[in-house]
């Protein structure tokens, strides 16, 4: 027998592996990650994030830990000849949330987060649901065969069931695993749909509204990973992933690290790919518009064990493209499609069906007839992936892509007149300062970080870098922007040396007189060519509200300052003063090439001036 039904079991495919790994053991429910034992598979639900302080819509879905006592491999073959092969009856199917429901929740969206500069993506999740006719474990059993005959590109394809729930799909993300020391995380993002034709896939691959939607969860993974991994993450890729009913494009983020697996679990919760990004506030978006609980979606599986050398390891797949059965035979299949700025509802609409379709039609509820094996596909890399002008295709997406992020950084050195200097960054709720201390750190600086609401001297230091972070900085109510006005004027007043980004640069133009406004077409995630005093720089915007001015020059109570701007429109894109500097975009984004040139030319000069040289 492969498994008894009547007892807890995980069956895993996973990518690279010829087998099918069958777990068995006890299933046992733990409050935090903290608490995840030893070697086991963990069911993280999506509530779990409120561990790092963020927003969610409490809907108690247990964080349950299948301790692995059985341990065993199972060629495929003879797992499908042990698999049932039912017709699977439903009743009640469909959305729980009606396609003119979600689409006017996506034009919301749009207008009122993404318009107001609450952040750059955002994932709203809808919920296909269905009574299931029979035994529920029988049936996900013979999704769990259907998928492994008919899915390709699947990272995992898995059913795991619990005792109280059964979950069983084939998603193809990896959110995070460590593997002796090296930590991997893997952004999947861009949706082609359909039956792919050569043209078709190099069409989407120059598409803009793809490119920037990848961008976007790549800045936002390179985040995180700045949070677990040493020296932060390198880029590699970018891939196509070929799925039976849809093509992605993805890029392998890899670093060593030292921390406990359960602490990169924790510091990653969750993917942007799901939640969207800053992912902080995100986390309030999504919780604002869904206005209930996820339950496991855009939260993760967790293998957790160890090497033949007692390293630990972590596998942790995310729990998309996944069907969640209760124990009565309630089914349920979330899918979620990422808002950006070229975003349209009846777009988004279309790609939550077409996310959908892969497990739906493991259900039998369409395409060929449910008893009926069609063959495995070939690899996705005998496919249009190992065509020469699609590869060439996605080579070009990193040609104006920052060096910084796709090449190893152990051999670059610090620079002399800035090593040893302390720098202060002061995060307002944007987790770019990780990258960005890994970039000051490169250049020699000795680097702290800290979050706006915790207690801090600027005084201590020699340069102090307040942070981007979401939100209206015309908003003089709002603590944050309270916080984060004061810092600046302080250093302002004290002549003391400081660089402030994106939000805190909108901060800074405030405070010098300039006027704000919303831009009628948000800059978030895109890159652009502009002339940062003279010199021509390629650089990644996130900004939702601009500064302007008419002149290259300003008069202030600090002295004069330079003005860097557009000028079709005035935006400001820098300031220069003499002991303070801004940038309204990101210099530690993959998408400002040069931006660790910048940040040298810029620290130099500045931790050159004397404290306190702004008159009177």
């Amino acid at each position: 027998m492969l498994i008894d039904p009547k007892a807890p079991f995980a069956l895993l495919r996973r990518e690279g592996r010829a087998a099918v790994e069958v777990l068995t053991g006890p299933v046992s429910t733990v409050d935090s990650l903290a608490d995840i034992p030893g070697e086991c598979l963990a069911l993280v639900p999506f509530r779990q994030v409120r561990e790092r302080g963020f927003d969610c819509v409490d809907d108690g879905t247990p964080l349950a830990v299948l301790r692995i006592e059985g341990r065993r491999e199972v060629a495929v073959d003879d797992v499908l000849a042990a698999l049932p092969d039912a017709p699977i009856e439903l009743a009640g199917a469909g959305f729980d949330v009606a396609d003119d429901e979600y689409a006017s929740i996506v034009d919301t969206v749009l207008r009122e987060e993404i318009g107001r500069g609450e952040g750059s993506n955002f994932v709203i999740h809808r919920v296909f649901e269905a009574d299931l006719g029979g035994d529920p474990v029988a049936a996900a059993l013979t999704v769990f065969r259907r998928l492994l005959t008919r899915e390709r590109g699947a990272y995992w394809t898995f059913v795991v069931h619990t005792g109280a729930r059964t979950l069983v799909g084939a998603t193809p993300e990896r959110h995070v695993s460590v593997d002796d020391g090296l930590v991997m995380m893997n952004p999947i993002s861009g949706t082609l749909r359909g039956a792919p034709s050569k043209p078709a896939v190099l069409a989407f691959l120059q598409d803009r509204k793809e490119i920037d939607e990848l961008s976007m969860v790549l800045d936002e993974e390179l985040k995180m990973m700045a949070t677990v991994a040493d020296l932060g993450g390198q880029v590699i890729g970018p891939y196509l992933k070929e799925m039976a009913h849809l093509v992605h494009t993805e890029y392998l983020l890899a670093g060593r690290g030292s921390k406990d697996v359960r602490d990169v679990l924790r510091e990653t919760m969750f993917a942007p790919t799901v939640v969207g990004s800053p992912i902080e506030n995100a986390c309030r978006v999504v919780a604002r518009h869904e206005r209930r609980g996820r339950g496991y979606y855009g939260a993760v599986l967790a293998l957790v064990g160890r090497d033949a050398q007692g390293n630990q390891t972590l596998d942790a797949p995310i729990l998309i493209r996944t069907a969640d059965i209760d124990h009565s035979g309630r089914l349920r299949v979330p899918v979620g499609a990422t808002l950006v700025r070229h975003s349209t509802p009846d777009g988004e609409v279309l790609e939550t069906h077409t996310k959908a379709a892969a497990v739906l039609r493991a259900l039998g509820l369409s395409g060929p007839s449910p008893t009926a094996d069609t063959p495995r596909p070939p690899a996705p890399d005998v496919r249009l992936a190992a065509d020469p002008e699609v590869r060439a295709a996605l080579v070009a997406r990193n040609a104006t892509l920052a060096p910084f992020w796709l090449q190893p950084r152990d051999a670059l050195s610090a620079d002399p007149a800035l090593a040893g200097r302390r720098a202060l960054v002061v995060d307002a709720e944007d987790t770019f300062t990780s990258m960005l201390v890994h970039q000051l750190r490169v250049l020699g600086l000795s680097t702290t970080l800290v979050q706006h609401d915790r207690p801090f001297d600027p005084a201590a230091y020699d340069l102090v870098i307040p942070g981007p972070g979401p939100g209206d900085p015309r908003r003089l109510d709002d603590p944050k922007m309270a916080r984060m006005r004061g810092l600046i004027a302080g250093r302002l007043e004290a002549g003391a040396p400081m660089l402030a980004i994106c939000l805190s640069h909108q901060i800074l133009c405030g405070l010098l007189g300039l006027p704000l406004r919303r831009k009628a077409s948000p800059y978030q995630g895109m890159q652009r060519d502009v002339d940062l005093f003279g010199r021509p720089a390629k650089v990644g915007f996130y900004s939702t509200f601009a500064a302007t001015h008419a002149g290259t020059g300003l008069d202030t109570p600090y002295g004069p300052v330079e003005v860097a701007r557009d000028p079709a429109n005035g935006d400001v894109h820098a300031l220069r003063g003499r002991t303070f500097a801004s940038l309204q975009f990101h210099p530690e984004s993959v998408l400002s090439q040069d931006g660790l040139g910048l940040l040298r030319d810029l620290l130099t000069v500045l931790l050159d001036a004397p404290v306190g040289t702004s008159p009177e």
